[in-house]
């Protein structure tokens, strides 16, 4: 187990996924570990609002849609090129949230999560229903693929792979670096108490907002891979149903933690498509696993495997014995005077 710890355990991680090409039987094998990484950026970003500040975000997978139809929209009606509406989508995403977050960070608990949902439904019947800037029910058609940047071209499924792989270690890293921060201790501290964290002096509605903020950043940039990957948008990539499944990835990788995200997305895509034969029953499947995973390892694979690690370092420290003390040389002396 020492070779999934640390950087070294990472590393193997990446290691793998730069050669799963090289196995994988065809090019859809490709396309789909490429939605995947699209997936688990997302998840990442939902697991920093919801993991580590406690927010739990019931409108993740709508401003997921948000980044995608916006390169969508620049793309395909105002012929922006690729990489510019790529960066607008991170902004419009950003500047969205801020103003979400400014409203719904307000309410705690369910009544938080219950707006945050009422905001998911609304964003989908803009969507859905504001035919002259998203075509309605029709989607839109015939999105770009990202454009080359040198002698590199993205027009492949191979290269889109790789391509978005680079991106999800870009995010790990930077979540990484956020999360091991004094910002993510702030995050960390209005998680475990709000009271406890304003009393240490932490602006919460200000490190709330900037969690979400951040957060939906993610969800935007996947969005608008997903665009560059798929090439066609539907109203249904704003709705409930992409949450749920965000939600079902961090709970089953493991809340709070940097690699539940990815682990989670992993398994249960891989888990999908060994069951398609299953797919109209798949809630019918999937609904008493994650039951059962809720109530036996409520901390998720990742999670419980650090907690049992915790567990095992503390009972060696315990059980190694004490080393002994040596009596000073003074004392020594006073005895065999005495």
């Amino acid at each position: 187990m020492k070779l999934l710890e640390g950087k070294t355990g990472w590393a193997l991680l990446a290691a793998i996924a730069l050669v799963f090409p090289l196995f994988a039987q065809n090019n859809y094998l490709i396309s789909v570990a490429t939605q995947t990484f699209i997936m688990a950026i997302a998840a990442l970003g939902l697991n920093l609002i919801t993991g580590y500040t406690g927010q739990f975000n019931l409108a993740h997978g709508a401003f997921m849609a948000v980044g995608a139809y916006t390169v969508g929209i620049l793309t395909v009606d105002h012929q922006v090129p690729f990489w510019i509406a790529f960066l607008l989508a991170g902004c419009v995403t950003a500047l969205l949230g801020y103003f979400v977050g400014l409203l719904s960070l307000r309410l705690k608990g369910h009544y938080f999560s219950i707006f945050t949902l009422c905001v998911s439904y609304i964003m989908f019947l803009l969507i859905e229903k504001w035919e002259s800037l998203t075509h309605g029910p029709v989607g839109i058609m015939g999105i770009p693929a990202p454009t080359g940047i040198g002698p590199l071209q993205f027009g492949t499924p191979l290269s889109q792979y790789y391509l978005v792989l680079a991106f999800l270690v870009l995010g790990i890293w930077i979540m990484a670096r956020i999360v091991r921060s004094l910002l993510g201790r702030s995050f960390m501290a209005v998680r475990n108490s709000d009271l406890l964290a304003e009393a240490l002096g932490v602006d919460l509605m200000r490190t709330k907002t900037l969690s979400f903020v951040l957060s939906v950043v993610y969800a935007g940039f996947a969005g608008a891979l997903y665009a560059g990957q798929v090439r066609f948008l539907g109203p249904d990539l704003a709705s409930e149903v992409v949450t749920f499944d965000l939600v079902m990835f961090i709970l089953v990788g493991g809340v709070g933690t940097l690699l539940g995200p990815l682990v989670g997305t992993v398994l249960v895509t891989y888990l999908t498509q060994s069951l398609q034969f299953l797919q109209d029953y798949r809630m019918v499947v999937f609904g008493p696993v994650l039951i059962a995973l809720i109530i036996f390892l409520p901390d998720g694979l990742v999670g419980t495997w650090l907690k049992r690690r915790a567990r095992r370092a503390d009972a060696q420290a315990a059980s190694k014995p004490a080393a002994p003390t040596s009596v000073a040389p003074s004392a020594q002396e006073g005895r065999s005077h005495a």
